[in-house]
Order: C-alpha cells, then sequence, then structure tokens
C-alpha cells in the first residue's frame, strides 16, 4: 500500500514467505569487453561465486562457466536466475554473454551478427573467458562453456574451432547447420539465410561452421542433454557429435530424455540435468563433490 499523504510504503503481505539468505546471492555486474581487434565491445554479466559457508583460498581462482543464450538473435537479462545461482553458490563463476546479435543493444549491435553466426558469438565467447582471465579473476585453467539450442551451437564451435575452454556442456545443441537447414520449416530457413547465407548457393559457409565437419579438432570432455522428442533440433544432431568423439577417444557423457521436446520441461529432468553437469565438472576438474550427486558415465 502507497500511503500519499507521507509518500510510504507499506507492506500488506508478501507474495513469497520464502526469505532467501544474501549470503546465498551472487549479484551480477555489467561488463564490456573489446572483441574484433578492439572494433568493437560486447555486453555480459559477470557473477562471482558467493557462498557465505564457504572462503576460498586467496591464491586461488573459481573455475569460469560462460554461458550462450539461445535464439541466438535473443538476450540475457540482470534478473534472478536459479540456474546462475546455483553455479554462483557453488563455487564457479558465470559469464552470461549478450554476443553480437543479441537484442535490446539497439539495431546496429543486432545485426553485427548477419552472415556471421558461428564465427562473431564463437569469438565472443572466447574473448569473454580470455578477458577474465586476463584479469586474474577467474582460473583459466578451468574454463566451462554451456549453452542450449542455438546456444549449444556456439559451444560446439568455440570447442571445435578454438583451443580455449577445457570442457562443454550442450544441451539440444546444433552440430549439422546443413542438416539443419534441410529439415527446418522455410520461415525458419530465412533466418538462416541472414545468419549464414542462402543455401544451397552458400553451403561451403554451413559446412566450415559446422562442429561435426571439426570433431577431430575437439580434444575436451562434453556432456550432451537431448530430448528425444525435439522436432526443432532432433536427437541426431547429438548423436552424431557423440559417436564422432567417441571414436577418437574424447571422454563424452550423453543423456537422453524420453518425454522432452526442445526445451525442457518437466521438474525431475531439470533435478536429473543440473546434478549430472555438476558431476561432469567435478569429474573434470577432480572437484569434491557432496553425497548424492550419481557418478558419470563417460563413453
Amino acid at each position: 500500500k502507497f500511503h500519499l499523504e507521507n509518500g510510504e510504503f507499506q507492506e500488506i503481505h508478501s507474495i513469497s514467505p520464502t526469505r532467501i539468505d544474501p549470503g546465498y546471492i551472487s549479484r551480477p555486474k555489467s561488463i564490456k569487453y573489446p572483441v574484433d581487434d578492439a572494433k568493437n565491445q560486447v555486453h555480459a554479466f559477470f557473477y562471482p561465486p558467493v557462498n557465505k559457508d564457504y572462503q576460498a583460498p586467496n591464491d586461488e581462482r573459481p573455475p569460469l562457466i560462460v554461458m550462450m543464450h539461445g535464439g541466438p538473435t535473443s538476450a540475457t537479462e540482470a534478473r534472478f536466475n536459479l540456474k546462475i545461482q546455483y553455479w554462483t553458490s557453488r563455487g564457479f563463476a558465470v559469464l552470461d554473454v549478450n554476443y553480437r546479435g543479441s537484442t535490446g543493444f539497439g539495431r546496429a549491435y543486432r545485426e553485427m551478427l548477419n552472415g556471421l553466426w558461428g564465427i562473431a558469438d564463437v569469438e565472443d565467447c572466447v574473448e569473454g573467458a580470455t578477458y577474465l582471465s586476463k584479469k586474474g579473476l577467474v582460473d583459466n585453467q578451468r574454463l566451462i562453456i554451456r549453452g542450449s539450442s542455438a546456444g549449444g551451437y556456439t559451444v560446439l564451435a568455440a570447442l571445435a574451432f578454438y583451443n580455449v575452454f577445457s570442457a562443454g556442456t550442450c544441451y539440444y545443441g546444433i552440430g549439422d547447420l546443413e542438416l539443419l537447414v534441410k529439415e527446418t520449416h522455410k520461415f525458419e530457413s530465412r533466418y538462416l539465410d541472414k545468419l549464414i547465407g542462402p543455401y544451397p548457393e552458400e553451403r561451403e559457409k554451413y559446412l566450415q561452421r559446422s562442429p561435426i565437419h571439426a570433431v577431430d579438432q575437439i580434444d575436451v570432455p562434453i556432456i550432451f542433454f537431448q530430448g528425444l522428442e525435439d522436432k526443432v533440433v532432433p536427437p541426431d544432431q547429438a548423436e552424431r557429435m557423440v559417436n564422432g568423439l567417441k571414436a577418437r577417444g574424447i571422454p563424452v557423457v550423453y543423456m537422453t530424455f524420453e518425454e522432452e521436446g526442445h526445451g525442457f520441461r518437466q521438474a525431475e529432468t531439470l533435478r536429473q540435468t543440473l546434478l549430472a553437469e555438476w558431476g561432469f565438472y567435478g569429474a573434470v576438474f577432480n572437484i569434491s563433490l557432496p553425497e548424492g550427486i550419481p557418478p558419470i558415465k563417460f563413453y
């Protein structure tokens, strides 16, 4: 209630009786860093790890999770995000990137991804991790990249075409752009024309930017999550990547969910994926985990 006579607010009832202890909450810091030979700057939110029950040694830097939003022309915001807080309360720093092409920063910024999907977005996540490493805010030996759908494609491309990250997490991501353009409907195919180029006239770009054709350049562990009912990014996208990595002896985890489509919805699925992801990072970086985290099965 707002009192006109004195300009004060009065709380009548709290929508949520639950009070979250601020000692476990990481607050985002809006940052910008240079890319494209310092010709442009990228927007992102940096979340340091926060947990009042644990204080890291002064000489220890936290592992970093670089998060890539989907779309690819959507955006991330500095709102309360439980997934981000899940990681920051467990000792991970998070960089939530609004790479070139993201909305909310003007038309010029949005159009910077035109023709450059798979190049500009990938460079922006790589440069973000490098920027924080050089500032001494994160451990450059424990850099992780994580994304879903279009963000999952950026994850795979970053691991295929750069040697910066030590692990990747891919939720229903794209490994083969040519297969995507052949399977998608006509409206979405016009979207890809703008992001990459018209197909088949620009077929070579689709091949060059597809991680499936650069599996032999990926040398770090990846965990894949895939809904078997996904019609947008069908399971064969993940399966081909997994099989290619397995053939080379790269540690890989592949978890599928029968009743999930594009974007997981069921609470149990969300619980399983977060626990598996945490277990994956623990196995890759030799991090001690609490009881109850299921063991990870690498192929």
